[in-house]
């Protein structure tokens, strides 16, 4: 298969290792970029990619939160522009408050009526990229809600209230204080918009990612020359790193790097009054796993030019 420039910069991009490393991996690979970067990684060359985080679409995520329960919503637009127009941030918060009136899920949340309207939100998107003149779209939606305890929101990169360029929601069961658990929810939230966990728990993360990461770990492992017995034993301890990294309750607590974030939930019950327990949290990046399709500007203007 022919190796291009632009599958070379893609797997640059994604892996930060030289072009001609990246060059070879795909060599060796058949360009199957997934196949390149754990290439990459078996050779030390290249870190694991936990998620795309590649932010590809403009628009904004929405969070609104109602007793027990909170949502958290991503519209997208074509440009910042767009994003920062009066009108479109309107059209996004009442979307989100909509959400709260559906089970969360982007069929129903679509096919809610739309505040003021008899008309669906999927159409009141569509007038309204007629009127603001851009193409958006109702991207995804999901919602959390406990029996007893809080739901706590956070919103980054804030534009206005409850919208923003990055939304968490965080579950947490408690009969504790309500007051006590939000203050707590919400600094969760915050330690998972910072470090973008793949689970809550290690039983969470799917099967295919930990067997590739054992794979990835038993090759390194090999390659030090050291007898299986002992290989397995540094496989096994790769793989308790790997899940303090990306298991949410296992990770180092940003409020707090000398705690977990398990450990921090149980000193701060105290605080609440009664035993909690985590259930559940959602991150939505604006544009996470969308890929803007990117343009030669230089070669668009000969183009033109060529047409004269």
């Amino acid at each position: 298969m022919a190796i291009t420039a632009s599958m070379v910069k893609e797997l640059r991009d994604l892996t930060g290792a030289g072009m001609m490393d990246c060059k070879t991996a795909l060599a060796e690979n058949d360009g199957n970029m997934e196949a390149a970067v754990d290439w990459l990684r078996t050779k030390g060359i290249a870190k694991a990619d936990k998620k795309s985080g590649r932010t590809a679409a403009e628009g904004l995520v929405g969070v609104a939160a109602e007793g027990s329960k909170a949502v958290v919503v991503e519209v997208n637009s074509e440009t910042d522009f767009v994003a920062r127009n009066d009108a479109f941030q309107s059209l996004v918060r009442d979307v989100t408050n909509v959400a709260l009136t559906t089970d969360g899920s982007v069929e129903a949340v679509g096919a809610a009526t739309y505040p003021g309207s008899s008309k669906s939100v999927n159409d009141t998107i569509k007038d309204a990229i007629g009127t603001i003149g851009e193409n958006m779209t109702l991207r995804r939606s999901a919602m959390l809600s406990v029996g007893e305890g809080v739901v706590a929101t956070y919103i980054h990169n804030q534009v206005v209230d409850g919208l923003g360029k990055l939304g968490v929601l965080v579950a947490i069961e408690s009969a504790g204080d309500k007051a006590a658990l939000n203050q707590f929810g919400r600094q969760v939230a915050m330690h998972v918009a910072a470090t973008n966990p793949l689970a809550l728990s290690a039983e969470e993360i799917d099967a295919s990612t930990v067997e590739r990461e054992r794979a990835i770990f038993v090759e390194q492992a090999r390659q030090s020359g050291k007898p299986e017995n002992i290989i397995e034993k540094m496989v096994e301890g790769r793989l308790r790193k790997f899940y303090e990294e990306v298991v949410l309750l296992k990770q180092a607590f940003v409020i707090n790097p000398d705690l977990t974030v398990e450990k921090a939930l149980a000193e701060a019950e105290a605080g609440f009054g009664a035993p909690a327990k985590i259930v559940a949290f959602a991150r939505f990046a604006l544009g996470e796993g969308v890929e803007k399709e990117e343009t030669d500007f230089a070669a668009e203007v000969a183009a033109v030019a060529g047409k004269k």
